[in-house]
Formats: C-alpha cells, sequence, structure tokens
C-alpha cells in the first residue's frame, strides 16, 4: 500500500511522501524498513532514530505542535485523531490469509439439519454446526467451532478455535449419593457484531435462552454459564467464569480472571478488576475490586465484615482526635 492509501483507511494526515510503499507494521522496539510504527506515547518518539528513515510513524495529531524536534529526521509521518483506532482499522490489510480458511463454502463443516447461513460464510477446518442452527451474515468461525443445536448467530460475528456455543450447561441435583442432572432445553441467542476468543465455552439456558447481546467482545477461555445475559457493548478479558442466571448489564468491562457467582446483577458502565470474586449485586456504575486471600468460610465472613467497615471506623478515630 501506498502512504495515501494507508491514509485514507485511517483518516490520516499525511507529512512527507505520499507515495511510499509501506509492506508491514512493525513495533517501536523492533523497526523493519518501510513498515507503519504505531507511537501510543509521544515520549516514544526518543526511541525512532535517523538511522530509520524507512519508516512511516503514526501520531495522535494532538501531538502536531511537538514534531519540530522530530522533522530533521526526514521520517514520514501520519497524524491521525485515535492511533489505536488506526490499528484496528489498518491491521486487516496487513494479516497473512493464509490459514486455510474455507470462503463461501461448506467443505469440511459438519452440518446438521434445518441450518440456515447468511451470505459471506467463511470457516476453518473441523468446524461442526448442529441441527436447527441460524447464523447472520459476515459470519466467520475459525478451526474447530462447535455451535450446538437451536443456538442462533447475528450478523458480523467473529468466533476464534475450539469455542463452542451451546454447551449443556452444569445444573444438576444433588441426591443422597451422587448427582441428577438436569437437560437443558434452552439455547444461546448471539448479536451482532460479537466476537468470542479461542477455547471460550457458552452453556445453553436451562429453560430460557443463554444471551449475548450486540457488541460485546470476549477474551480467550471464558466460561459464561446457562440463563446468562451479557449487556450490549460489555468486554470480557480471559480466563473469566460466569456463573448461571446472572444479567451483566451494558458496557461493563470485566478483568481477567474474575469470578462471578450465580444470580448476579450488574448495573451498566460496571468496571470489575482483574481477579475479583463478584458475590452481590452491583448496583451502580463505577469501578469495583474484590479481592481477599482465601480461608474458612466463616472467618472470611467476619473478616470481609470488619473490612468493609474500616472506612467508617476511620472516620470515627478521626472524628475523636479533633
Amino acid at each position: 500500500m501506498t502512504l495515501t492509501e494507508v491514509a485514507n483507511v485511517i483518516d490520516g494526515e499525511v507529512i512527507g511522501d505520499p507515495f511510499k510503499t509501506i509492506s508491514g507494521i512493525c513495533s517501536v522496539d523492533k523497526i523493519k524498513p518501510d513498515c507503519l510504527i504505531f507511537i501510543f506515547d509521544i515520549k516514544l518518539l526518543d526511541k525512532v532514530s535517523i538511522e530509520d528513515p524507512t519508516c512511516c510513524l503514526i501520531l495522535d495529531i494532538s501531538q502536531k505542535n511537538k514534531l519540530s524536534t522530530k522533522l530533521d529526521l526526514k521520517l514520514d509521518i501520519l497524524l491521525v485523531p485515535d492511533p489505536k483506532l488506526a490499528l484496528s482499522k489498518i491491521a486487516p490489510f496487513f494479516k497473512n490469509s493464509s490459514s486455510g480458511l474455507i470462503k463461501n463454502n461448506m467443505y469440511n463443516v459438519f452440518n446438521g439439519k434445518n441450518v440456515k447461513i447468511g451470505p459471506n460464510f467463511s470457516c476453518g477446518h473441523n468446524v461442526v454446526i448442529g441441527d436447527n442452527v441460524t447464523i447472520g451474515s459476515n459470519v466467520f468461525l475459525n478451526h474447530n467451532v462447535c455451535i450446538q443445536n437451536d443456538c442462533n448467530i447475528g450478523n458480523n460475528v467473529y468466533i476464534d478455535v475450539g469455542s463452542i456455543i451451546g454447551s449443556e450447561g452444569f445444573g444438576n441435583v444433588k441426591l443422597d449419593e451422587g448427582w441428577e442432572h438436569i437437560v437443558h432445553l434452552g439455547k444461546v441467542i448471539i448479536g451482532n457484531y460479537v466476537s468470542i476468543g479461542a477455547n471460550c465455552s457458552i452453556d445453553r439456558g436451562t429453560i430460557d435462552d443463554t444471551i449475548i447481546e450486540d457488541g460485546v467482545i470476549i477474551d480467550n477461555s471464558v466460561h459464561i454459564a446457562h440463563n446468562v445475559t451479557i449487556g450490549a457493548n460489555t468486554a470480557i478479558a480471559a480466563k473469566v467464569g460466569i456463573a448461571g442466571s446472572c444479567i451483566i448489564g451494558k458496557r461493563n468491562m470485566i478483568g481477567g480472571m474474575v469470578g462471578i457467582i450465580d444470580h448476579i446483577k450488574t448495573a451498566d458502565d460496571v468496571v470489575i478488576s482483574a481477579s475479583s470474586t463478584v458475590i452481590k449485586d452491583l448496583k451502580s456504575p463505577g469501578i469495583y475490586t474484590g479481592i481477599m486471600p482465601i480461608s474458612n468460610h466463616a472467618n472470611w465472613k467476619r473478616i470481609a465484615l470488619w473490612i468493609s467497615k474500616l472506612d467508617k471506623i476511620a472516620k470515627l478515630l478521626k472524628l475523636k482526635k479533633i
């Protein structure tokens, strides 16, 4: 691509040679010739030397007035409103496409009965699609993805390697000896513009459905249990476990290794810090953190009670000193 073509994709302003040829993207720590370097912090400009004249810098347009000391390097520069957004737009143009994907072709797909698939469907090897599944347009299923019976997938959905949609939920009745499993009759409904990472499991509902609303992005190795609803535009990082019948609000951000017990509800615009355990409803927007060492449960509850009162105790002590 020429620098002008790149600029058109990422809404950039060119400073330098508009016909310069770009062959890829590199980091500021490992600079390669004829590549784009995305600078997310102006301080990183110090890592770019005059020995690297063939690369092109992508900078926030708000930093334009700070470039005077670097313009003598004769580097080509693209100014953009948001470098991270620019990276997301241009990276697909340089992605290696030789991954064995099959476009608009049902070869190597194990298909059930009464399957409906929209246009521009792409898949990898050993994809399994169960009975009565509906898949919208512009859907990408990577290698070894399994869509179980009766599930609905919306438009513009990406599901990465090894993920399972519609797996049987972990609903059981404890007997005097052993367990009796409850067969799950619900399904999984996935909205539009959803991205699901590798090796995720999203369980079908027990009676009602498990629902992933529009715009949700899910990292690798995430488990979402039966009857959960994930609100629109929520982001879930790796190794999160969400137990059954939770209702997660819109635009939530859930950090890595968070555990959420069953029947929890969160408000819209909630942020949960990594490794937190959520054991009560989060009723208001905000940032929540809950990390405590494991201990005997009765002792843990006493400690948690006192921790929750420490702020009030500190204020009382301060008043007494006054």
